[in-house]
């Protein structure tokens, strides 16, 4: 029998599951840990709450889960409840997939003003992550700015900017859309350092932008290269840059019948936060763009900020015990190799990068590495007693551990307190989901 832990229950960890099952069927159990008593990740906490059609892959995963020789172990924080060597001795293999939790952070003159957020917050508090139920975002000011050129750039930015109406369907969580209805934002800038042929910005989640109902918008058109220069890029960059152009080309009299302006202000560098005690500007530089790279004129001005929201990427949380690369966010790791028996997945593996489907390749391959290292004899004693092991320890420290049975009476409670026109109303904070499993 082989004994695999996974630590995360997001994507990687679901995919790195599969994958192992697939390979050694009934001749492996599959232990997934997460902190929260709560499995999905990403898909639960990341994707906006407006896109529930991408967090209808989490049905597909609870099909791995759903079989009995893959198990999950919520409520479980490895590092703190169970160490990683002491699951290095239980299982063949440990398998990091804790994903990029953390923010890079924006370290600039007045960052510890108020109402200064990084994404990380923003987005865990309308996505329902208990670690930020009590943000409280100051939304009363009209001036938002969004540090950023990627796709959770125009999360937040499409957030703020979307009707009451237009969150039919959406798991946004109540204290946040009650929030958000309330908003006084009407002018919401997204910063980017570099131009548009830089942007991270994929065609869907630009597109619709131009479909929101109160919110307009708007590109300079003297921030756009030559079209032809265009044909030089990806397909898919070259769709995005095709909206910021017709962004680029709506009637100020369209603008004018919107209340809400989302401003992509590029060839920007934020250089500080300016406020008493709360911020109201940030200080901006005018960059160019050279072979990629953005460089500050010296050209300085200030953008109005009532909130400021940055979206600059992610890194991974390091874990006790395990080798991790600081300056890249990661854990060191060599093709998802990091010591004997210890592996990483997904972007706890390559940095925030591609999309959830991404993922699954890279589970795939893990477990090649892994059944290789097995056959060449590194991996694979006898002794290893996995679940069995560990179920010990649970035992004798009183761990209060989360079933996927026990997930699954979680849901059943979410989905019976959702407000109308809503798939659930997620619980925000840790004791609330325990006992709803009990």
């Amino acid at each position: 029998m082989r004994h695999i832990a996974i630590i995360g229950s997001g994507p990687a960890g679901y995919y790195t599951a599969e994958a192992a099952q697939k390979l050694w069927g009934d001749e492996v159990q599959v232990d997934i840990f997460d902190m929260l008593p709560v499995p999905y990740g990403l898909i639960r906490f990341g994707v906006a709450p407006d896109h529930q059609s991408i967090k209808g892959v989490s049905r597909r995963y609870e099909k791995t889960a759903l079989n009995e020789n893959v198990r999950f172990i919520g409520n479980v924080k490895v590092g703190e409840h169970v160490t990683v060597p002491e699951l290095m001795q239980l299982y063949d293999a440990v398998v990091l997939a804790t994903g990029a939790p953390n923010d890079r952070e924006l370290d600039l003159p007045g960052k510890d003003l108020s109402n200064i957020f990084d994404s990380a917050a923003f987005v865990g508090w309308y996505n329902g992550h208990p670690q930020f139920n009590d943000l409280n975002p100051d939304l009363s000011g009209q001036h938002a700015v969004v540090i950023g050129m990627g796709n959770v750039a125009l999360d937040v930015a499409r957030i703020l900017s979307k009707t009451e109406a237009e969150f039919e369907g959406a798991d946004i969580v109540t204290h946040a859309l009650q929030s958000l209805i309330a908003s006084n934002v009407k002018a919401i800038t997204i910063l980017g350092r570099r131009g548009p042929h830089q942007i991270m910005m994929t065609p869907k989640e630009l597109g619709e932008l131009a479909a929101l109902e109160r919110a307009s918008p708007r590109v300079d058109r003297d921030d756009l290269p030559e079209e032809e220069e265009d044909m030089l890029l990806e397909p898919g960059l070259r769709k995005s840059v095709n909206h910021l152009r017709s962004f680029a080309a709506i009637p100020e009299s369209v603008h004018a019948e919107k209340p809400i302006e989302i401003h992509f202000d590029m060839f920007a560098s934020p250089q500080g936060f300016e406020g008493d005690g709360k911020v109201q500007r940030v200080k901006v530089e005018r960059t160019e763009v050279h072979q990629g790279r953005a460089t500050g004129t010296g050209e300085m001005y200030t953008v109005p900020a009532d909130i400021v929201v940055s979206c600059i990427g992610y890194r991974s949380s390091p874990i006790p015990d395990v080798p991790f690369d600081e300056r890249a966010g990661k854990f060191a790791n060599d093709e998802g190799r990091i010591l004997p028996g210890i592996y990483c997945v997904g972007w706890a593996r390559r940095g925030p990068s591609g999309t959830i489907g991404t993922n699954r390749p890279d589970g795939y391959s893990v477990v090649e590495k892994i059944a290789e290292d097995i056959d060449a004899g590194t991996l694979g004693r006898a002794d290893k007693k996995g679940r069995e092991g560990f179920d010990a320890i649970a035992a004798e420290r009183g761990l209060d551990v989360v079933t996927f049975r026990d997930w699954k009476k979680i849901e059943e409670a979410e989905e019976r307190a959702a407000r109308e026109g809503a798939p659930r109303e997620k619980f925000v904070d840790v004791e609330a989901m325990i006992r709803a499993k009990n």
